[in-house]
């Protein structure tokens, strides 16, 4: 699909999608990369019911360094891989306090530093914490629609994001990865997409669907 075509199907997803805003709830970049780092196959619904009790127990990236391991655990064990995403969190916050002053800090290679912290969860802090976009987060909705959009012919996510970042310019790249995730939550879903209710029916090439509804 080329540069135009695909802009006409971002126009009908932001008319579908008015509303369409980043999923994880937070109030400072803090609590974004814990949350981000929570979200990781994990409904958005499940980590924004554990994170408010979370925030108020530990505030700052300190609190979370020194946490007693147990304790930390104990308050995201409803979230898949709490253990692992416990342990990342309390090193990603130890490194945060001593080298970053306690600090989120604001560049794509820092962030993906942190233990945990990959290149999609990187530019998501970055975006909508900082509204530095340097990129596009590539979650499952992003690489899924992608491809059936024939937006890209990879399956490799850091390929599928130069991919988007060469078929739209800079000014979509924040908004994009909202629009995918709402449309394909609600139609263009895993594994069969409900291309006869779709806006994007007409233009969409469906590459690589074999079954729909």
């Amino acid at each position: 699909m080329d540069s135009s075509k695909a802009l006409q199907v971002v126009k009908l997803l932001q008319k579908e999608y008015p509303k369409a805003k980043y999923y994880l709830n937070f109030s400072s970049p803090l609590e974004l990369l814990v949350a981000a780092m929570l979200s990781a196959q994990v409904r958005d619904d499940v980590v924004n019911a554990a994170t408010p009790a979370l925030f108020k127990k530990y505030r700052t990236a300190k609190d979370y360094a020194s946490a007693d391991l147990e304790g930390l655990t104990s308050c995201v064990s409803k979230i898949s891989f709490a253990g692992n995403k416990a342990r990342n969190i309390k090193a990603s916050c130890n490194i945060i306090a001593e080298r970053h002053n306690g600090k989120v800090p604001q560049t794509m290679e820092e962030l993906e530093e942190l233990p945990g912290i990959g290149r999609k969860t990187a530019n998501a802090i970055l975006i909508n914490a900082f509204d530095k976009v340097v990129g596009i987060p590539c979650d499952t909705h992003v690489i899924r629609l992608s491809w059936r959009l024939g937006w890209t012919k990879n399956k490799n996510p850091d390929k599928i994001e130069k991919d988007l970042m060469n078929l739209f310019p800079k000014s979509q790249w924040k908004k994009l990865p909202h629009l995918l995730k709402d449309h394909g939550r609600a139609v263009c879903r895993a594994p069969v997409p409900s291309c006869s209710k779709c806006i994007l029916n007409k233009l969409c090439p469906k590459q690589g669907v074999t079954k729909r509804l």
